[in-house]
């Protein structure tokens, strides 16, 4: 797998209200995990669109790997200006990553014109990529289900990787066992 679709929920699906909340951490440790295999096994770019939550935290993840890994970041949003009315840091966020990124081309010309640059910016990622990594609870989807249905209409084969809630969960378990100070409370 050459090319890889990275998606997941907006951080108000997941109960994220601010930058410094802990549990992003855990998300972007797990991302960096299954991220590192993938780029080991001669994964070469990661596609996103840009849309905040675990888009922007693999976009950030994907920047730490460059120092490591001879990996390229694209961002492909549906239009023009999709931050405008987001919160000013992650705007912010936003437009530093797009200047960071490897390649970045929005689908349509202008802004915000309808639904169906979503559903035509999913039908892309699909296409253009061998495979996606979503972050994803199958029984509460989200925003998350409208690019789940369209990688699993796939007309290629198209492997749907995932990151469960209980994938978080082992993460929890593997970042407080890798602290030294878990050992010696005794």
């Amino acid at each position: 797998m050459k090319v890889l679709t990275v998606t997941g929920y907006k951080p108000r699906e997941i109960n994220i209200f601010k930058e410094n909340d802990p549990k992003i951490n855990i998300i972007k440790a797990a991302l960096k995990k299954r991220l590192i295999g993938f780029i080991e096994e001669g994964l070469e770019w990661i596609l996103i669109s840009g849309q905040m939550g675990v888009e922007l935290w693999s976009a950030e993840v994907a920047l730490d790997l460059k120092e490591q890994y001879d990996i390229q970041i694209a961002i492909i949003p549906p239009f023009e200006q999709q931050e405008d009315r987001w919160p000013e840091d992650l705007k912010l966020k936003y437009e530093e990553l797009t200047m960071l990124a490897d390649f970045y081309q929005p689908l349509y010309q202008g802004e915000y014109k309808g639904p169906y640059q979503f559903r035509a910016k999913n039908k892309w990622l699909v296409e253009k990529s061998d495979g996606c990594l979503l972050l994803l609870d199958e029984e509460y989807p989200g925003s998350n289900k409208f690019f789940y249905e369209e990688a699993k209409k796939a007309q290629k084969d198209y492997p749907i990787y995932s990151i469960t809630p209980s994938d978080l969960d082992e993460m929890v378990e593997e970042m407080r066992m890798s602290d030294p100070n878990y050992w010696n409370n005794e």
